[in-house]
């Protein structure tokens, strides 16, 4: 880390009201260099078509011109380009890409916010933060369920959050901690710019930050701490009069209550709370539940991060905190594997076709990977076994194996197998 960010945390950590000035200063041809470092060059290209390799081969003086730009004040952010890419659920998730110059000069704003910000931040928001990732908020989340005194769970799920976020209010939230108007103008260029849709028609949006570019993570983790966890930790658990525990990644997040009459009044109060910042609660996603380990039989499940938690029992007859793949992530997994399987399996070589379902297989396990899981896991590689020997029969008019044949092919590929590998 540059000493000019190490300074703005120390900053940040010792004076919780301080306003910082004069960090577009900071905005450097050098320090925007740094931040080139951070960038995935093997992501899109926006809509100059200019990729992060090209831009890269003549890096100095592209990093050069971009700071005089920003200085000179004649920077303009370009159109982001609107990329739709499908949910488990059927519908389509709007992305947006912006061009590898506004990815530099956006990951240099995000650095300077997460220097701030990071001081700020409460322990329950685990989404989009530097260290901390879903494993972490699962640990937290289970450690809690299971030794506290909790019995109600209120699981919730904001619509479209990144599509309606509030420029004045988020721009309000900015200047508590930034007293820099051209640092905060520099952001509200990015929220204001132009979206190239598809079809050729650019819209200009009012609301929301695109969910794509490189500052919209750390903008909507500042958003939500303003909207949700300071007013769960300042408000909410002041007025409940049982235990609470509040844990967020990004716009999903869960509140566990000791008392029921607790969280029907937190289930309420919700909706208002995000209703004055314009966000809406996904009503499919959002609801209250019996969640306790003292009333198994009427304890429901509910879905966080992938998982499906729920109450059972230990072979020994004890409470126990049962996780499981969740199962629409488990389907909407298994059905991407079938397209994958069905789109490459003529392209590839059978060394090549095996390598990349190998670490795709590697990626799974390593995230569902939980203690208790296995289950799911085996159950997971054993259809996707019969949905490959499915492909691999179609690749001709004949049938290619007989299940002999193709669990000796397995066998010679190493198909991977599941493991545990995060033991909490």
């Amino acid at each position: 880390m540059p000493t000019s960010l190490r300074a703005i945390a120390n900053k940040a950590t010792t004076d919780k009201a301080h306003r910082f000035r004069n960090l577009f200063g900071l905005l450097t041809s050098g320090f925007l260099g740094w931040c080139w470092g951070f960038l995935n060059w093997r992501a899109s290209p926006g809509v100059d078509r200019v990729s992060a390799r090209r831009y890269g081969e003549d890096l100095l003086a592209n990093l050069e011109g971009l700071a005089g730009a920003v200085k000179g004040g004649w920077y303009r952010a370009k159109l982001v380009l609107r990329k739709y890419i499908p949910k488990t659920n059927g519908k389509m998730r709007p992305l947006g890409i912006p061009s590898v110059a506004d990815k530099v000069l956006q990951m240099a704003v995000k650095k300077i916010l997460e220097a701030i910000y990071e001081a700020d931040f409460l322990g329950c928001s685990y989404g989009y933060r530097p260290g901390r990732g879903a494993h972490d908020a699962l640990r937290e989340l289970s450690a809690k369920l299971r030794s506290g005194p909790y019995h109600c769970v209120v699981e919730a799920d904001i619509q479209s959050f990144f599509d309606r976020i509030d420029h004045e209010a988020l721009m309000a939230m900015l200047e508590r901690r930034i007293d820099d108007k051209p640092f905060l103008r520099l952001i509200g260029k990015w929220l204001k710019a132009g979206v190239l849709e598809p079809d050729g028609t650019v819209v200009h949006p009012v609301t929301g930050s695109p969910q794509g570019g490189v500052v919209s993570p750390v903008l909507a983790n500042i958003y939500l701490h303003h909207v949700l966890d300071e007013w769960v930790e300042g408000t909410v658990k002041a007025h409940c009069r049982g235990a609470v525990y509040f844990c967020r990644y990004a716009d999903d997040f869960v509140c566990a209550f000791e008392r029921e009459d607790d969280a029907r009044r937190y289930y309420e109060a919700l909706g208002k709370r995000l209703e004055r910042y314009g966000l809406t609660l996904a009503a499919d996603k959002t609801r209250l539940l019996r969640f306790s380990r003292l009333d198994r039989q009427g304890s429901g499940r509910f879905d966080f991060l992938g998982f499906e938690f729920s109450w059972g029992k230990s072979r020994y007859g004890a409470p126990q905190l049962k996780r499981r793949t969740s199962r629409k992530k488990y389907r909407a997994s298994l059905a991407a594997l079938q397209a994958w399987a069905l789109e490459h399996v003529r392209k590839l070589s059978k060394p090549a076709f095996f390598a990349r379902l190998n670490a795709k297989l590697r990626g799974y396990y390593r995230y569902y990977a939980l203690r208790g899981n296995y289950e799911s896991l085996s159950d997971f590689r054993h259809h996707a076994v019969r949905l490959l020997f499915r492909v691999f029969n179609r690749r001709s008019q004949r049938r290619s194996y007989t299940w002999a044949g193709f669990a000796a092919m397995l066998e010679h590929y190493r198909l991977e197998r599941p493991r545990i590998v995060h033991d909490f």
